[in-house]
């Protein structure tokens, strides 16, 4: 196993365009997804000084590349990581897209490559692939799309796409094309990772369990003479102390009841998705053993699919555990948490500048009024730093 780890890492934030809540599985607490609600979310991440955010894709959720273009000319410095997808865009015209909104932020896009999972989903969007073409139509595309965000003119004709004369007349604002991110667990997708992606991504799973996924494609990519670097997908609850923390674990799912779990579990079960499958097993289902990992639990993947699992404790055990994933390889630590406005700033706020970031945050000192009630001591000094023990 390599032993080399980035000494510095990226933490992005997420947009969540399906909707926001109190306690999963239920609307009690929920939050309509619109634009002022997610221009709030979006600011907060900008000013909190949040590399990027994740923007979701499928129908669940509102479109991604219209929610990004509606939140770059209101944000400074945040990147946002936006969906492609082999199957459902002709890749010129994804190459476009990418170029015009990478364009209009001033180098602010971040592409994530999806194949999707779902068959039924992919069915409501005209596409009948099996796992295995849907892997083959992403290498296609990516040659193509690749190709043409490089500036090259592409005659091409192979078994998924026919392109004559492909080019673009506006080039993207990053050179060769924004960073490809990409995440599967299937031999497939590790083969497509390790020949195409700049960035492969994978579910919050224990850490010992990442770094044989991890290793796996760092041996592929180098068999090929490529390097690609490593990023993880997981839910954060961050309290002031442990048990404040796994009390605010334990309510997020006090709602829920057993139905709804196996409603959610048999539409999981329906999916292709080596990854999904993956994040179904580490729970089975069932609630009473949720802590798969020192500090990691799966609560969140009892309803929601995709990444389902979080780190649960205080700023210093989250940042540890953090770091236990950094010394294994990966530098980019994609976040979220309930509801998202709140725990962007909870986690930006106690973890982020305890990290060892690699992107700059705001400097907050004696501008700040930070006293026990939220302002200057007795109006006349401010208050010293005081670091206690959680």
């Amino acid at each position: 196993m390599s032993t080399d780890f980035p000494e510095r890492i990226k933490v992005l934030w997420f947009l969540p365009t399906h909707g926001d809540s109190r306690y999963l599985g239920t609307s009690e607490g929920g939050r309509a997804v619109d634009l002022p609600y997610l221009t709030q979310i979006a600011q907060a991440a900008d000013s909190l000084g949040y590399y990027g955010a994740l923007l979701p894709t499928g129908r669940s959720c509102e479109d991604s590349w219209v929610i990004a273009s509606a939140l770059a000319p209101l944000t400074k410095r945040l990147r946002f990581l936006v969906a492609v997808r082999p199957g459902l865009q002709s890749p010129t015209l994804a190459a476009r897209m990418t170029a015009t909104l990478d364009r209009i932020s001033e180098g602010r896009l971040l592409i994530n490559v999806v194949t999707g999972g779902d068959p039924q989903e992919n069915k409501g969007d005209g596409i009948f692939l099996s796992h295995a073409e849907r892997y083959e139509v992403t290498r296609e595309f990516l040659d193509i799309y690749k190709a043409v965000l490089r500036g090259e003119t592409v005659e091409h004709t192979g078994k998924h796409f026919r392109i004559e004369d492909g080019r673009l007349l506006f080039a993207p604002h990053q050179t060769p094309h924004p960073p490809l991110y990409f995440g599967g667990s299937s031999p497939e997708a590790n083969d497509v990772a390790a020949e195409q992606i700049d960035k492969y991504l994978t579910w919050g799973e224990p850490p010992a369990d990442v770094a044989r996924k991890l290793e796996t494609v760092r041996e592929l990519a180098q068999k090929k003479g490529r390097n690609v670097s490593f990023g993880i997908r997981l839910h954060v609850i961050v309290r002031e102390t442990n048990e404040a923390a796994w009390a605010a674990a334990d309510e997020l799912i006090s709602r829920l009841d057993d139905a709804t779990i196996a409603s959610a579990q048999a539409v999981f079960a329906r999916m292709d998705s080596v990854g999904q499958a993956r994040m179904s097993r580490l729970h089975g289902g069932r609630r009473d053993k949720l802590e798969v990992s020192p500090n990691l639990w799966a609560g969140v993947g009892l309803v929601r699919g995709g990444a389902g699992t979080a780190l649960v404790g205080d700023p210093d055990t989250v940042a540890e555990r953090i770091d236990e994933y950094r010394r294994i390889g990966i530098d980019t630590f994609i976040l979220s948490g309930y509801p998202h406005l709140e725990e962007a700033y909870r986690f930006g706020e106690l973890v982020l500048p305890n990290l060892p970031l690699d992107h700059p945050i705001p400097q907050r000192g004696n501008s700040v009024n930070t006293g026990p009630f939220g302002e200057t001591i007795a109006g006349d000094h401010r208050p010293a730093k005081r670091v206690g023990a959680s």
